[in-house]
């Protein structure tokens, strides 16, 4: 099996990315992507040269499999950190790996100071990425969402440069 490969993600991408959000119902969550032109405005929102994404396509055999983007708050130096997974590559550590490699490129070139992520106390897998690229664990954000009705606490995290580095290894960064 290859290695994967990071890259700043592109419009062309789109219907790879169409495929990831058709493949798992849960991807429902990352956006509203059910066609082709959906999957073009998600992309074309997260490329927009004035806009406040970095969006970096998990690449492997010429295909994106998953994407790890910061949304960034330029006046603070923060960024909201984020991240999917085709269905298809999950539990490879591919989403881990890309993560942290996102995460220490941010945090030194990127030029911010904090990046903060959540994830839903029902998405244990989303945890173990966060904690394996080196977040660490801040709180508890109390019946948060509302999904389906129900309410859910969110955990929240965020990773520093004077974090210790995380131990996975990282991913090869194309541009």
């Amino acid at each position: 099996m290859s290695e994967p490969e990071l890259r700043r993600l592109r419009t062309s991408d789109a219907p790879d990315v169409l495929a990831a959000f058709v493949a798992a119902s849960d991807m429902a969550r990352q956006g509203a992507v059910t066609d082709a032109q959906g999957a073009l405005a998600y992309v074309e929102r997260l490329t927009e040269a004035a806009g406040p994404h970095l969006a970096f396509a998990v690449v492997h055999h010429e295909r994106v499999v998953g994407v790890v983007g910061v949304t960034v708050d330029i006046g603070n130096r923060n960024g909201w950190f984020w991240y999917w997974m085709h269905a298809r590559f999950r539990g490879r550590g591919w989403t881990s790996r890309a993560a942290a490699t996102v995460a220490d490129w941010a945090l030194t070139q990127g030029g911010l100071h904090r990046l903060e992520l959540g994830h839903r106390v029902n998405n244990p897998a989303s945890g173990a990425v966060a904690r394996a690229a080196g977040f660490v664990q801040e709180g508890l954000e109390r019946s948060k969402l509302l999904i389906d009705g129900e309410r859910l606490d969110v955990v929240a995290y965020s990773r520093l440069p004077s974090d210790p580095a995380p131990s996975v290894p990282r991913l090869s960064m194309l541009d």
